[in-house]
């Protein structure tokens, strides 16, 4: 096994607390209608095509002529986006500041729209300590396409072996360990702090 030197992160979930439940749960009354709203109108598939390179605009429209019946939710998902994005995790970005402290190179690598996020960069100041990112709505690809993993490693001339790649999504992670990275499917600070100290010590 290579030395590690390298540690990416993905973005929401593992750094950032980020779900559309704390903007609607202001806007319906009823949680049981903002599920259904979630599942089947603004929903993750939907979503991801945002992550993917598709402007809020077109999404919006394209959805509110789907669903007339909820065009002012529908438009808050833009308009409000930034009511989603809660807080940073502590103990995460902790764990990352003692990384890039302790020399190693620091990479993110997420799934997220190309139009918000910058809100992300400017509201904490995290960001600075990274060595390079690659934003899926900037690349027009998506993760588990193996393509965006090879954009990160061919701009920041990586090794995949000598890289540990930490994600909160089993797909993901099953993408990044078939390009030879060291993998940890995230589930809380203190679980990634125990398997990396098996790892790089």
């Amino acid at each position: 096994m290579k030395q590690i030197k390298n540690i990416v992160f993905d973005f929401g979930g593992v750094l950032l607390d980020w779900n559309p439940r704390y903007l609607y749960r202001t806007f319906f009354w009823d949680e049981k209608e903002m599920e259904y709203f979630l599942t089947n109108v603004c929903n993750d598939e939907w979503n991801a095509e945002q992550d993917k390179g598709r402007s809020f605009e077109e999404g919006v429209k394209l959805l509110q002529w789907q669903h007339p019946e909820y065009r002012e939710a529908i438009a808050l998902f833009a308009d409000r986006w930034e009511d989603m994005l809660r807080c940073e995790l502590p103990e995460t970005v902790s764990l990352l500041r003692k990384l890039k402290n302790d020399g190693y190179g620091i990479y993110g690598l997420t799934n997220w729209s190309a139009e918000t996020i910058g809100i992300a960069y400017r509201r904490y100041d995290f960001f600075k300590l990274f060595d390079g990112i690659v934003v899926s709505g900037e690349e027009k690809l998506i993760k588990p396409d193996k393509r965006i993993y090879q954009v990160l490693l061919d701009r920041y001339k990586l090794d995949s072996e000598e890289s540990v790649f930490i994600d909160d999504n089993p797909a993901n992670i099953e993408a990044a360990w078939e390009l030879g990275f060291n993998v940890i499917l995230f589930n809380n600070a203190t679980q990634v702090k125990e398997y990396l100290s098996e790892i790089i010590n």
